[in-house]
């Protein structure tokens, strides 16, 4: 199912409504869509370089929208939607345990999430299931999303089609280094 459904978002790439394929897969993906929209972005960035901020912005806006409905999914859903969403990517063991300390750590779960491999629509959904300060959760989400597909455009546009095949084997592990420094360099600075 998810080669499929691969295969699918990588023909969206070639359509001339690519960038509005790209806002929908953005949107749907922050909240029960499978495939990041990542795959979709590279390839358009790849053949118009151009435009590589604005494909990013477009991915940023629709992305943290999506992040919005999963919010909501979790608000006023969570037993008829989320949960079997949670289900679906094996994840709800864990939510009663990660629930109760999840809003003191909120807008860091957000960010992380936002950025690394981790599915971004766990993290909306628990956002709104443990009713995380809405504001708080838009901030971080345009923070992480601006920053995961920023880099992405910046990389593609400076390095063109070579460093295409680098972030596609190994974005996960570049977005968690870089997110190990961020939370390093935090962690320094409120302690040392």
């Amino acid at each position: 199912m998810l080669k499929r459904l691969y295969n699918w978002t990588m023909s969206l790439a070639e359509s001339p409504h690519a960038l509005w394929a790209l806002a929908i897969v953005a949107f749907v993906e922050s909240s029960v869509f499978p495939i990041p929209p990542d795959i979709l972005m590279i390839p358009l960035i790849v053949a118009r370089p151009k435009d590589a901020f604005k494909i990013a912005g477009i991915a940023t806006l629709a992305s943290v929208l999506g992040g919005m409905l999963g919010y909501w999914i979790g608000f006023g859903a969570f037993e008829t939607i989320g949960r079997p969403v949670l289900e679906f990517y094996g994840k709800d063991a864990y939510f009663d345990e990660f629930a109760v300390k999840y809003n003191e750590w909120g807008a860091w779960a957000v960010l992380i999430a936002g950025v690394t491999p981790f599915p971004y629509k766990v993290i909306t959904i628990l956002s709104g299931t443990t009713q995380l300060s809405l504001p708080v959760f838009i901030v971080a989400s345009i923070v992480a999303r601006s920053f995961r597909f920023f880099v992405v455009a910046a990389l593609l546009w400076k390095f063109g089609d070579p460093i295409r095949d680098f972030i596609e084997r190994r974005l996960g592990a570049v977005f968690t280094v870089l997110i190990l420094l961020l939370v390093g360099g935090f962690y320094a600075v409120k302690f040392l």
